[in-house]
C-alpha cells in the first residue's frame, strides 16, 4: 500500500493554531491540513478522518496547469488538499491514494 511508512506530524503554526502534515519516509510532505485548529484534538480528529466518510474528492488543474486534489466534507468544508501540484493527473491521484482516496 502506498504511503504505509508515512508519518503524521502535528505542529503549531505562526498563529499558534494546530495543523497536521503527512511526511513520506524521505521527509517529503505529501499531505497537509488546509486550516489551523485552536484545539489540538480538533486537528487530530481531522487528521484521522476515515477515508470511507462521505467526503468528496476533487481533482483539478491549478493556475499553473498542475494537477491537484482536495477533499471536502459533506458541509463543503475542505478537510485535506495536495501540498503541491503534479504534472500528471495520475500523480495527483497517486498522492490522494496515500491520503485514503479509493476512486
Amino acid at each position: 500500500m502506498a504511503g504505509e511508512n508515512d508519518k503524521f506530524e502535528v505542529y503549531q503554526d505562526k498563529r499558534g493554531e494546530y495543523r497536521w502534515r503527512r511526511k513520506a519516509s524521505n521527509g517529503q510532505i505529501v499531505g497537509a491540513a488546509c486550516e489551523g485548529y485552536v484545539k489540538k484534538s480538533d486537528c487530530e480528529a481531522n487528521m484521522n478522518r476515515d477515508p470511507k466518510d462521505s467526503d468528496k474528492w476533487e481533482f483539478y488543474e491549478d493556475k499553473r496547469g498542475e494537477h491537484r486534489w482536495r477533499r471536502k466534507a459533506s458541509n463543503g468544508q475542505i478537510v485535506g488538499a495536495a501540498s503541491e501540484g503534479y504534472k500528471a493527473k495520475s500523480d495527483a491521484k497517486a498522492n490522494a491514494e496515500r491520503q485514503g482516496y479509493t476512486g
